[in-house]
């Protein structure tokens, strides 16, 4: 059996994760908890245990400085983070210490269970390798600790030497897959086998990498790019991050440029699925919701992309949003009709030269669609569909089903979820997830209330599933939101 040690200052996660180890996980126990910094310090040297799940954020000694105390000690064993958001500069001191692995709360018990399965399995595998020939444990301290430092002459000749290196310089690359990252990693690590010599190692839920003797790094790059399109299904999430060619005395330097570089990447993918998510809601609202409730979400939305992009890639964004909103309300891109839209915005947008122009056109605009949206859809909706919406806007935040909505229009649940499929275009669940969600993102810009008090306040029982229905929608937790709330408003 391995033995778990549990770090955190909230008793919720403790009694939680204890909770779950105390009700069988095959393979592990629960060794003991502490609740701070100093306490974990000793209770490591106390229990000696396999894995710990350290938390960060704790009253006097932080869990990082925490693990920096016992790492020599205690190279063997498995530490686990959890915080409540994703940060560069956390992941950058956590990687020398060796952390296996990143968990950004609220930790659901699935994630729990898959992260002690991957613990399992690097515990298993530890025992079978052959230690009598250090190479392995070489190899891994090369990557999680040496290159992150200045290297002196003397110990690059010595690591030349151990791994069969052939040149004084390379170049560092990350990868980071969401989902079954092993198998993925062992399709990517056979290709790249058959054409380049690489160090790697899986830390911190990414790939590390170390090329060697890179002749020409373009050409490196687009084969590793190339190999991750032909190994991991394109409705996967990949992210890559590519240091420039090094010496070894700044083999650092191209660590924290591929760690940058994928961060990057992580945030505008962020960026994009917010993109996504206020374009669906602008759909779903226009001509449904208040004329002021609509306006706002749109201001809300161009502001984001002119703030995230240059002028001309933001243009071309405003493009193919009003291009969909006028659509929608004329149908003229998608069949013969003899309806005109009331303007073509490609025609209108890409003449403006800068954002006082930008402003001047866009409300007005905006209300030109909202309305025609408004006088289609109050004539396209059935009576029971508008008492329906009317119930649901009311009373989201309550425990409601469909069978309660289809009461109060007087109609059966079956013919009431038809009219939300025929006539919305979404199920009855989808729409009262997105209102949910979309008060739940309002009540988190707020910042008055935490996550498990919004998750009760947006008509949610269990905030684990909560969470999990922000992620599917936001594209990201909301603990992470909330941070990136916080971050943006100290920006202004």
């Amino acid at each position: 059996m391995y033995t778990v040690l549990i770090v955190d200052d909230e008793e919720p996660v403790l009694e939680s994760y204890g909770y779950i180890l105390d009700n069988g996980v095959p393979g592990f126990v629960l060794a003991g908890t502490a609740r701070n910094g100093n306490e974990a310090v000793a209770r490591i040297y106390d229990l000696k245990p396999d894995v710990v799940f350290m938390d960060i954020n704790m009253p006097g000694l932080d869990g990082l400085e925490a693990i920096a105390r016992v790492h020599n000690d205690f190279p063997h064993t498995i530490f686990i983070l959890s915080t409540a958001y994703e940060r560069f500069d956390i992941a950058r001191r956590a990687i020398p210490l060796g952390v296996f692995a990143y968990l950004v709360k609220p930790v659901t018990r699935q994630v729990f269970l898959d992260t002690l399965a991957q613990v399992a399995v690097e515990l298993g595998s530890r025992k079978k390798r052959d230690f009598n020939s250090e190479n392995t444990l070489i190899e891994q301290k090369f990557l999680k600790e040496t290159v992150w430092k200045k290297i002196s002459k003397s110990d690059w000749e010595k690591y030349r030497r151990m791994l069969a290196l052939d040149s004084d310089e390379g170049m560092i690359c990350f990868i980071g897959i969401d989902g079954e990252q092993p198998a993925f990693f062992e399709r990517i690590n056979t290709a790249l086998d058959l054409k380049y010599r690489f160090l790697f190692t899986e830390h911190l839920n990414l790939g590390m990498y170390f090329f060697p003797a890179v002749p020409n790094r373009g050409v490196v790059v687009d084969f590793v790019l190339r190999t991750i399109e032909s190994c991991v299904p394109s409705s996967v999430v990949s992210l890559t991050g590519f240091g420039e060619l090094r010496s070894y005395t700044e083999l650092g330097c191209s660590c924290d440029e591929a760690l940058a570089a994928l961060y990057e990447k992580k945030n505008y993918t962020d960026i994009r699925l917010r993109e996504r998510l206020r374009i669906v809601q602008l759909r779903r609202k226009m001509g449904v919701a208040e004329s002021e409730e609509v306006r706002q979400l749109f201001a809300d939305y161009w502001g984001e992309v002119f703030a995230a992009y240059d002028f001309a890639t933001a243009k071309a964004k405003m493009i193919l949003l009003f291009t969909l909103l006028v659509d929608d309300v004329t149908d003229y891109f998608q069949v013969h009709t003899e309806v005109i839209p009331p303007f073509f915005p490609a025609e209108e947008i890409a003449p403006l030269e800068d954002l006082s122009s930008w402003k001047d056109w866009a409300l007005p605009a905006f209300n030109r669609i909202y309305t025609i949206a408004k006088r289609k859809r109050s004539g396209e909706f059935s009576i029971p569909l508008m008492r329906a919406l009317s119930f649901v806007d009311e009373n989201f935040e309550k425990e409601i089903q469909l069978s309660n909505v289809a009461e109060n229009a007087s109609v059966s649940p079956a013919y009431l979820s038809r009219l939300f499929s025929e006539q919305l275009g979404v199920s009855f669940v989808e729409y009262l997830t997105g209102l949910r969600i979309e008060r739940a993102e309002q009540l988190i810009r707020e910042n008055k209330m935490n996550i498990k008090e919004i998750s009760f306040a947006v008509g949610y029982q269990d905030p684990n599933y909560f969470s999990k229905a922000f992620r599917k929608t936001v594209g990201m937790s909301p603990s992470m939101y909330a941070e990136r709330s916080r971050y943006e408003k100290s920006c202004r």
